[in-house]
């Protein structure tokens, strides 16, 4: 129910998506992973509105600011983006006839950008060496320079990402389990999956044990990912949430999007592949437990990429 100030009506359209959004399955890996004692499952974040985990902090950030009255009608949403949850924006934003302008680095792969092209989102491409630090930077200075038109987003510091996953991805994951979790393993990039994720379940039941994953080094080909040591941490971590890290090797990742799709059926992306390598590590490692990681997106807006891992 709307308790704010009524929004202008084609805004109204966002309210209308929220039980497509979330609700994902619960997938259980049977073949690339077998230990007795132990399961291992991963929520197909690919079969929701949006196409990827991103839907979920997407949405919550655009409900919020409408009914916060930081977006309101004739301004443009603006965010850094690598690529997701820029997609997720640029669909909720078409329904909603919400403008929509991202800074993308501009080694983003060919299917992101021609996807955002397609939804009439304004691209402004910022340094692919920067990443999405530089991104971040870029959109800061067009907001400042021009804050009467601009609502700024900043995923990397808007507490409704977190509670995207705090709310939703969670309590999911604990009804889908029965509230057998163990152990919850999941990547960081703008760190929303992690924090929102990792802190309720840890709410829940104070035992769960959380596995941060980034990227080994800092040059890698995870897109999305942050390797923390390096990059501009996002105000939204939580550093005191995690019980280990891991670092995932980006050939490993590309290795397992042969396996996954060999063994399960998978047709995953890296970050989903990499999210799985971790998830795969932990498990191997008990006795007994149930295990639950993410797969982002799958392989849609990577043809090029896995076309590659596939020939090879």
């Amino acid at each position: 129910m709307i308790t704010a100030t009524r929004p202008w009506a084609a805004a109204e359209r966002i309210f209308e998506l929220e039980h497509y959004v979330g609700n994902t399955p619960l997938f259980r890996i049977n073949r690339l992973f077998h230990k007795p004692g132990v399961e291992l499952y991963a929520k197909l974040e690919w079969q929701q509105y949006g196409g990827s985990v991103k839907a979920r902090p997407a949405y919550n950030i655009i409900r919020n600011a409408i009914l916060d009255g930081h977006l309101q009608e004739g301004k443009t949403l603006l965010d850094a983006t690598s690529g997701n949850t820029g997609i997720a924006y640029a669909i909720f934003c078409a329904i909603a006839g919400i403008p929509l302008t991202l800074c993308l680095p501009e080694n983003a792969s060919r299917e992101r950008k021609s996807i955002l092209q397609s939804l009439r989102t304004r691209i402004v491409y910022t340094s692919q060496y920067e990443t999405t630090d530089g991104a971040q930077q870029v959109a800061r200075e067009l907001a400042d320079a021009e804050p009467d038109k601009y609502f700024y987003a900043d995923q990397y510091s808007n507490d409704n990402n977190w509670l995207a996953h705090y709310h939703g991805t969670a309590w999911e994951i604990w009804e889908q389990t029965q509230g057998r979790i163990t152990h919850f393993v999941s990547a960081l990039g703008t760190t929303g999956t992690f924090t929102g994720t990792g802190t309720r379940l840890r709410e829940l039941s104070e035992g769960i044990h959380l596995t941060a994953l980034q990227p080994e080094t800092a040059l890698h080909g995870l897109e999305g990912w942050k390797h923390l040591e390096t990059a501009r941490v996002p105000a939204i971590y939580n550093d005191r949430l995690a019980d280990d890290f891991q670092g995932i090797d980006t050939l490993e990742a590309y290795e397992m999007i042969r396996e996954a799709a060999r063994l399960e059926g998978l047709l995953l992306s890296p970050s989903s592949a990499a999210n799985l390598v971790g998830a795969i590590r932990v498990a191997s490692r008990l006795d007994e437990g149930v295990v639950v990681t993410m797969l982002p997106d799958n392989s849609d807006k990577y043809s090029e990429v896995v076309q590659h891992i596939f020939r090879n």
